[in-house]
Parts: C-alpha cells; structure tokens; sequence
C-alpha cells in the first residue's frame, strides 16, 4: 500500500515511455491470445497496464504544468505523439473490443465489472473500433494532431502571458493598490522606484481591481484579451478535426457525441438548461448592471467594471477584500481547512517528508477512521514557470491490483495564490480560499474512493457534466461562519476574524450573482453552439460569440477583444462542448450542501453520507443514481438560483 515516488528523468523519458509502449504492446498480445477469456485473466490486466502507464506519464505532464521549461516543453511535446497514437491504436483495436462484448455476456459479473466493461464497450464504439481499416486510420490521425494543437495553444496561451510586462513609473498610476499585491509588483532600478504587473492572474486581478488609472487597466486587459493570436488558427483546425471525427463515428456534430459520456441526455435538454438559467437571471443583471453604471463617472467599459465593482462592494456592505487577507495566511487556512474536513467527514492527515518538484510544494498523507487512505500533493503558489489558474489532476487510482493487493489514491491540488517571501507570509483573498476548498473537492473525490476498479474509481468514470459537482460542493463551505472560524486568524496576533466581518462577506456573497451567472453562461453558449454547427474560420466563430454575447453580455466587450483565442477549458483542456457542465453539477452541489446546511454541517449523517455515496463510489455508477440515492429524490434547480441570490 506503499505511493509512487514522484520523480522524473527529462534526459531519458522517451526512451523510457518507448519501452513501455512496447511492453505494453506485447503484454496486450499476449492477453489477445488467451483461449478463455475472462474478467480476471483478461480485463483486470488490461486495466492496470493503463493504471501503470498514467503513474509514468502523469510526471511529465505535471512538470510542464507547474515547473515549465525549455526541456521540459521538448520531452512533453515528443511525448504526445507516442503516447496518443499507443492510445488511440489500443482504442480501435477490434480484437479487444469484441473481447470486451464477448466477456461482458458470458463471464459472472459484480456490479462495479460490468460497469468497466460496459464503460469500456461504449470507449471502443467512441473511438471507432468497429470502423473499416480506412477510416480507423483516419480517426488515429485526427487524434495525434488535435493532441499536439491543444499542446500548442495552451502553450502559446502561457508564452503570450509569460511576455507581457506594464512598467509602471508613476507612484499615482498605483495609489490605493493594497500593499499585499504592490509589494510584488516594486523593483528599484537605478536608484528608483518602479512597479511592473503582468499577465499573470495576481498580478492582473490586482491592477483591474484596485488600479486607479482607466488608461493602465485598459492596456492590461487588451494585452489579455489578445493573447495568443496564432491560436485562432488552431481554433479553426480543432473545430474541423472535431465534427470531421463524429461524422465518422456516426454523430451530427461534436456536441452529439460530447453527450454519449454525460448525464444530459441530448443537445435540446442543454440547450433549454442555458436558457432557462438566462431569463431567471437576466432581469437581476440588468438591475446589478444599473448599480454599476451608477456609480462610473463616464460610460462603463468592460476593463472599469472590476475597479468599480470593487467600489461598489464596499459601498454597499462596506467591505474591503484587502481587510481580510490578513487572516486568510495560506498554512493557516490548509490547516483549518482539514480542521474542517475532519469535522464534516471523519477524515484527518498527517504531514508526509520528502523533497518534491519544489521547495514550496508539500504532501499530506489522509486517513479515514484511522486508517490510511490516500497521499494528497499541493502546489499552491504562483511563479513564473507555472501554467496559471488552479486544477486538481490525479496521479494513482484506489484499486485492488491483479495480484489481489490494494492500491491507495494519489492527487496533486495546484493553485496560483500570491507568493510568499522570506519577509512576507502568502496571504489569499477569499476568493482564493474559494479555490483551494473547490480543488480540494476534486482531491477528495479522487482520493477516498473505495472503488476496485481503477477505470471508474474516484474520477475516473464520472460523467463529465456531474464530475463538478464534489468540487463545487465543498467550495460553498468556505462562506460558512462556522468553518470560517476554524482557520481564519490573523497572521500576526492569531485572533480570530470578527464576527461582524465573516457577517459582511456573508452579505456580500451573491454581490452580482446575476451577472456572474451570465458569464458563465455566455460561455457555455458559445461552447456548446460553437461545436453543435460547423463554424469555419476565424470570422465565423467570432460572428458566434458576438450573437452570444448578444443574449447574455450586458457590457459589451470591445472589438480587439479575442476571448476565444484563450478559452483554453475547451480547446486545450476536456470542456468541448460541455462547458454547461459546471452549471449543471452546481445544480447537484446546491442542492446537497443546503440539505447538509440544514443538517448543522458538523458531525451530521448526510455528511457521512455524502463520504460513503458520493465520494467513497466514485464511477462505478450514474451520478443520476449516486444522487438519488443521497438524497432519496432527483436535484431541484431552484437550489442554484437560491444559492446565488437569484429570485425565481
């Protein structure tokens, strides 16, 4: 029950990744010619040769994400090639997919085998494996080049925003930026001082929320805005590739077969989802909006509405962001967080020693009624090298292996919070709390499972449009009077924050929750129009968004303004054509944490519940049913509208 040692060899990985594809190729041979096939003789092995090969690969692919370098951009980029066409070769390979069928009719079953063979049957039909050699080989080709475009824009996406640099020189451009975010931006260069921001999200959050200067914002969000321009290209080529593939495998458009693997069951349930959360929130948008505009002392632009919504925020619930980092410092928040945990599900950790990719990256291991369960990795601090944003990404699956001996689950929580110094501790906002407890529902998902097998074991197997759910779920948490005060003490004297503050953050919670609900909107429509028609070239998909944003954007953006050129959730990442799944699961987490609210939270049975149904089954069945199951009845989308101050 022993972790993978994290480690990695740039200078000799795709040596090592070429053998083990060949191993793997005559492992699968081997398996190919056994007379009688069953689960344990055929299935089992086949399933932990993939389990194995996600332990090599993941290093690679968390490098170049959090330690990114010349080196390490080489070897990844080399390594996509090889480990897609072994990847996309296994999946069409008719041989084990009649195999699969053949086993899943005749072999006795348990539950959690036949839902690997039946996940396994419908993978094999998605890749094509019943296809004509002709068209199989077609199919390997659309996948090794849109593998290697995805590579290529999110790295344009992170070169774009790694060489943007405003230097400020002027102490009046910067007046009332809090010193926790000038601090970083300040450098002495010949004798005097000067302030840089860039592109990334500290950084540029920091000026487009406190900087004073409408000239400085408006450079800053255009440098964001057209980051990358070379990506619209790819955009035009992915798109082709991705309805070229579900015309081969028999689907109208890519948005078809997006849904094969979701709980929505077709394009119109989608279609009246987005639209049925638009009109609940457009009138309270539009009222929000006015505010806003109430208060700019010239027309609104879309690079004024964070600096004035952050005027606005405090007007209203007298509030100020600034004032409460000081008791959200990042080792106290990780600590209360688990404080937290334990209390809500019965779990605990234990510090783990050793030295990893960096020296501000740390381990825990987690315990579930004592007993060990799983080792959790975070990374939580930006730095130049790292790709921005925050994700969870699993490393080892809880399984049972075909030796009979049990493996436990692995994950890495990566964040980009403001760096800490010698000097000067990390403090987050609270939307960075918001972050962490929401990366960490996503851990907990993957890690406490009690799944056997690794294919649909924590995340693995999880419709794509519920897997947001354990995420968004936990993340609701952290506006909770009582969890707050487990962790946020002052950085300085240890005091707890004042009642009447956790009260104003309460108050501010849903602080243009109709408009926030737009722009998530906005972007689920254009997704999910961009891959339900046949859009080519960059004219097309920018007449698209335009009509989209046409229906939900209230301010609109100005001309120079290419967002789909870093929407990097659907075109380097696994949100095509469903990025209305974070809604849709918000529906779901809406509706448990209210139940468990009105529980007390604490020690309840819903939560444990919650631990042994949601968390603890993972993908070995529909969160349809998972639900069901927790709550003894399907979820109730008025739960979302009450959760972001909506009136239905």
């Amino acid at each position: 029950m022993s972790f993978i040692k994290f480690e990695l060899n740039l200078e000799t990985f795709i040596d090592e990744l070429n053998q083990k594809l060949e191993i793997n190729n005559n492992k699968i041979t081997e398996l190919l010619n056994i007379e009688k096939k069953t689960y344990a003789n055929f299935v089992k092995p086949f399933e932990m040769m993939d389990e194995y090969l996600e332990h090599f690969f993941t290093p690679i692919s968390h490098i170049n994400a959090v330690n990114n370098s010349e080196q390490s951009q080489e070897v990844y980029a080399s390594a996509l090639p090889l480990i897609t066409e072994y990847s996309t070769i296994i999946s069409q390979n008719l041989d084990i997919y009649k195999a699969m069928k053949e086993i899943l009719k005749n072999d006795t079953l348990n539950d959690e085998q036949k839902k690997v063979l039946e996940e396994n049957v419908l993978h094999f039909e998605l890749s094509g494996a019943h296809l004509d050699e002709e068209k199989k080989k077609r199919l390997q080709e659309i996948h090794l080049r849109k593998s290697t475009l995805s590579n290529d824009f999110s790295q344009n996406l992170l070169d774009a925003t790694n060489a943007y640099e405003k230097v400020i020189t002027n102490e009046k451009d910067v007046e009332g930026i809090p010193s926790s975010d000038l601090d970083p931006a300040r450098y002495k260069e010949d004798g005097k001082t000067i302030y840089k921001f860039s592109l990334q999200m500290p950084s540029y959050i920091a000026y487009m929320t406190y900087g004073p200067t409408q000239s400085i914002r408006e450079e800053l969000y255009k440098a964001y805005t057209t980051r990358a321009p070379e990506n619209a290209l790819i955009i035009d080529e992915i798109l082709k590739l991705k309805q070229e593939m579900s015309q081969l495998l028999g689907y109208e458009t890519y948005s078809d077969y997006s849904l094969a693997t979701k709980m929505a069951p077709n394009r119109d349930t989608v279609f009246n989802f987005i639209d049925e959360l638009s009109e609940n929130s457009f009138k309270q948008a539009q009222v929000e909006l006015d505010e806003l505009r109430a208060i700019a002392p010239s027309e609104l632009k879309s690079f004024d509405s964070a600096y004035y919504s952050e005027i606005l925020k405090k007007e209203k619930y007298d509030i100020d962001e600034e004032e409460y980092r000081i008791y959200f410092e990042q080792n106290s928040v990780v600590s209360g967080m688990f404080n937290f945990l334990e209390k809500l599900f019965g779990i605990s950790v234990k510090k783990v020693d050793e030295t990893l990719w960096d020296e501000k990256a740390f381990s825990y291991d987690v315990y579930v009624a004592g007993e060990q369960r799983a080792r959790l990795y975070f990374d939580l601090e930006a730095r130049k090298s790292k790709r921005g944003g925050a994700w969870m990404h699993n490393f080892q699956s809880h399984c049972i292996d075909e030796q009979g001996e049990e493996q436990l689950a692995s994950a890495f929580v990566v964040c980009n919070f403001a760096p800490s110094t010698q000097t000067n501790p990390s403090l987050l906002r609270h939307d960075d709390v918001v972050t962490l407890f929401h990366e960490m529902g996503h851990a907990l998902h993957h890690v406490l499972s009690t799944v056997n097998e690794n294919s649909i074991s924590g995340v693995n197997g999880v419709e794509w449009d519920a897997v947001e759910f354990p995420s968004q779920f936990l993340e609701n948490f952290a506006y909770e009077k009582e969890v707050l005060k487990l962790f946020a003490l002052h950085h300085e004297t240890k005091e707890v924050i004042p009642e009447e503050m956790i009260d104003k953050l309460i108050r501010a919670k849903n602080f243009q929750g109709a408009l926030q609900m737009l722009r998530q909107l906005e972007f689920a429509s254009f997704d999910f129009r961009l891959h339900d028609g046949a859009f080519e070239g960059e004219e097309a998909v920018q007449k698209l968004l335009d009509a989209v944003r046409q229906k939900t954007s209230l301010i609109k953006p100005p001309e120079y303004n290419k967002f789909q050129n870093g929407f990097a959730h659907i075109f380097a990442g696994g949100y095509a054509a469903g990025y209305y799944s974070y809604k849709w699961a918000e529906v779901l987490s809406a509706d448990a944490f209210f139940a468990i609210k009105d529980q007390g939270i604490f020690d309840t049975q819903l939560g444990r519940d919650y631990l042994n149904i949601i968390l603890a089954k993972g993908g070995s069945q529909s969160m349809d049913i998972l639900f069901k199951d927790l709550m003894g009845r399907a979820p109730q989308t008025n739960s979302l509208l009450r959760l972001s101050g909506i009136a239905s």
